[in-house]
């Protein structure tokens, strides 16, 4: 288990990620990639792009990439740099700075555990090219892995930072770390992250904590083995149905869910469905479209069923929020 330790200033300064971090994602992915899951939301994603490597006649540079990051246990801290919540770019542009003390120390750590190829003794010297190979190749990687799926995983992402941002308007920062279960328990100043792979204790020390929600996190929340960095906690959000590359398709729709959809047509579900854009509660949409709380409820329930919203029961209420599909229908 990892407890998370709060003062009072650090409860002051926790804050979730503006927007789905692309080198957290990448980094994740890598794990998925080759981890043996049978996750259905991901085993489109995972043929897709095993398919495109192994076509691919570049794919041998991504080699170190692939060996820093296995399907399980420790990953180097310093793939996934703080300043990475400005962009893709400026975390790459950390990566490049990587103190070569630091690369010594991490790949130290992953070398215990992990056979390794020789470049990475080269990388833990601090080589320049290596490091600019390194960062060259997650590059690469991303725009084959990571880029196609983009719009998803924002959405994704967005509609988790809609169900944080509820819950912090209700009940603070307090009520925003109590919503974080079942995988993690707010209590008492400590958030407990159950099923964490070691026991640790990390104490904020007045550094606040910055929440990343993450679609490739896998079940267990993650955070950076060293406590001197900024204290981050990636947790994994409700992936809407998977991924589908963004590629202007219109998605392929079950002959279930076709006939749902044929259920939406009617001025009032297309109401809630507008409501629901930023995110609305059951009794939310009752007020606002004047109807009754039932009604709000088998209206939600008829788009939810056709795949255009996603609901999360938090207590007494009941969110909505709307899925990649939704968002593409809101704005045809």
């Amino acid at each position: 288990m990892l407890k998370i330790h709060f003062s009072g200033e650090d409860i002051l300064r926790t804050r979730v990620a503006p927007a789905a971090d692309p080198v957290w994602e990448s980094v994740l992915s890598l794990h998925v990639l080759q981890g043996r899951t049978r996750d259905p939301l991901t085993s489109n994603w995972r043929r897709t792009v095993a398919r495109h490597l192994r076509q691919d006649v570049a794919s041998d540079q991504l080699r170190l990439l692939f060996a820093l990051n296995p399907p399980r246990g420790y990953f180097p801290d310093f793939l996934t740099p703080y300043a990475s919540v400005h962009g893709f770019g400026a975390g790459l542009d950390a990566v490049r700075s990587t103190p070569k003390e630091v690369l010594h120390r991490d790949l130290t750590v992953l070398a215990s555990e992990n056979p390794l190829p020789s470049s990475a003794s080269a990388l833990a010297r601090g080589d320049v090219d290596v490091l600019r190979h390194l960062a060259e190749s997650m590059e690469q990687y991303r725009s084959l892995a990571i880029s196609p799926y983009w719009s998803r995983i924002q959405s994704a992402v967005e509609a988790d930072r809609t169900r944080r941002a509820r819950a912090l308007l209700d009940g603070g920062v307090e009520g925003l770390l109590a919503s974080l279960r079942p995988a993690m328990r707010w209590e008492g100043g400590v958030l407990e992250v159950r099923d964490y792979p070691h026991s640790r204790e990390l104490h904020l020390d007045g550094r606040g904590l910055l929440l990343v929600p993450s679609f490739f996190c896998a079940a267990t929340p993650v955070a950076l083995l060293d406590p001197a960095l900024p204290p981050v906690l990636v947790y994994p959000v409700d992936r809407l149905g998977g991924l589908a590359p963004a590629d202007g398709a219109a998605p392929t729709v079950p002959g279930s869910v076709r006939d749902s959809l044929a259920a939406l047509l009617g001025r009032t579900r297309a109401a809630v469905l507008q409501a629901s854009d930023d995110g609305c509660t059951t009794g939310e949409v009752a007020r606002r479209l004047n109807i009754s709380p039932a009604a709000a409820s088998q209206h939600a329930t008829v788009l939810r069923n056709a795949g255009l919203l996603v609901s999360h029961r938090e207590r007494n209420t009941v969110l909505h929020t709307l899925t990649p599909l939704g968002r593409a229908m809101l704005d045809a």
